[in-house]
């Protein structure tokens, strides 16, 4: 009798311990905010737009839930945009937050610290996420800034959105990446530590970024416009070189983006399996042959291209290496797209803001409408579109149970005029307000 009880009492004491998980996974999320959006773009996927809608916001920044009607919750702070179109932060797949094209950018390349462009990757990374994006992929900037910068932002020290790096670019020597026009012993001081020649030299350079924390690799395969050199903008780096670039990427987990200008370097590099292309000027019809295999990003920086050109007939900015390859590229980045389009290929919003100045990034929006694609289409570009491509997906580029709490709002509507865009009122990352007008 005494052992049977003992049997019953343990049992007891099993069944209460294992209930007490069940009730705590059955407390309802704690709110921290709603917010209550006038029209609500619900699935940027299909342009459906609800009106009169709640996003409830938990307090781990995530959205807990949307409900029909305005509805409150105590303790939880009301946001109102009842008067405003609401849709998901936006997405900039290409961007360089730790520097910014001025007339000053070849002295400054020996005046300043890694120090300095952390300070000024803050200052950049506030102005790109009062503009309405509140994540970015920066494919080029110096290991320890912007790898601190993405840290300090994560544990919200510093304003700014959430950043995907691949600090240096993995590049070849002397190319685009590198340092180019400066004296000999200059050039020493700063030259890449990503630079390589030879496959295995590029395989190491790859693993160590890595190592370094890169997020994802970005390779220069092709000639740039903004490197002091008359090199042009055709395939930098050998086969073998990207082959094994990639290999090591893909090996250890990481996604490979390519710059490229040239279809010769554009097709090398897909061969070679990179995951993307940026810029993409010259594609040809084995180009989107490429692109289309597998699920491949075009990210087409029309930006860069509207700005340089403009700088190369200014004057003053560029070098006269520069101003030619630009007046050669602005306008061939527009009829490019206008060929993606007409072929399918898939588009990852993306600026190289840096090139042009940050908090800007909004006037690609309307140089992809004026390429002939619609509002909405762009829109997909900077949300469902770029979180694919950035492996995002259940993260960001939605508003949606689950899904970082990551939302703007403008006044009108940017599914008739995208240039709304540009003039962003309420901005919301990962559950904290940055911007309410």
């Amino acid at each position: 009798m005494q052992r049977r009880s003992v049997i019953g009492v343990s049992a007891l004491c099993a069944l209460a311990f294992t209930a007490v998980p069940s009730i705590a996974q059955e407390a309802p999320p704690r709110i921290a905010s709603i917010i209550h959006a006038g029209r609500l773009l619900a699935d940027p996927a299909t342009g459906r737009v609800l009106t009169e809608q709640s996003i409830l916001v938990g307090v781990d920044g995530r959205v807990v839930a949307i409900e029909s009607g305005y509805v409150t919750r105590d303790g939880a702070a009301t946001i109102n945009q009842r008067n405003r179109f609401v849709l998901p932060g936006l997405i900039d797949s290409h961007v360089h937050l730790t520097s910014e094209l001025s007339a000053d950018q070849f002295l400054e390349e020996v005046q300043l610290t890694t120090s300095d462009a952390t300070l000024r990757g803050a200052e950049n990374a506030r102005k790109t996420i009062m503009a309405g994006f509140t994540t970015v992929a920066d494919v080029g900037a110096p290991n320890d800034s912007i790898f601190a910068l993405r840290r300090a932002i994560a544990e919200r020290r510093v304003p700014g959105p959430r950043i995907l790096a691949s600090g240096a670019s993995v590049t070849p020597d002397g190319g685009h990446g590198d340092a180019n026009g400066f004296a000999p012993d200059i050039i020493d001081v700063l030259r890449s530590p990503a630079a390589c020649s030879g496959a295995d030299a590029c395989r190491r350079v790859t693993r160590r970024q890595i190592q370094a924390g890169a997020d994802l690799i970005k390779i220069t395969a092709t000639g740039g416009v903004l490197s002091n050199t008359a090199a042009g903008v055709g395939q930098q780096m050998s086969d073998p070189e990207l082959e094994a670039i990639v290999d090591a990427a893909h090996t250890m987990g990481r996604r490979v983006t390519a710059h490229a200008h040239g279809a010769g370097g554009i097709n090398a590099a897909l061969r070679a399996g990179v995951d993307s292309i940026e810029h993409g000027t010259y594609l040809d019809a084995e180009s989107i042959r490429l692109l289309r295999r597998g699920n491949r990003y075009l990210v087409p920086t029309m930006m860069a291209g509207w700005w340089v050109a403009q700088l190369a007939d200014q004057g003053g900015v560029l070098s006269p290496a520069q101003a030619d390859k630009a007046r050669a590229v602005g306008p061939a980045l527009v009829a490019m797209v206008r060929r993606a389009r007409a072929a399918g290929v898939r588009i990852a919003f993306g600026t190289d803001t840096g090139v042009s100045p940050h908090g800007m990034n909004a006037r690609e929006f309307q140089l992809l409408v004026e390429a002939g694609y619609t509002p909405l289409q762009a829109i997909q570009f900077a949300t469902v579109g770029a979180a694919d491509h950035l492996q995002l997906n259940g993260t960001a580029g939605r508003i949606a149970a689950g899904y970082s709490a990551d939302v703007i709002a403008v006044d009108g509507d940017p599914l008739t005029d995208v240039t709304i865009l540009m003039n962003v009122r309420f901005v919301m990352a990962r559950g904290i307000t940055h911007k309410a007008e």
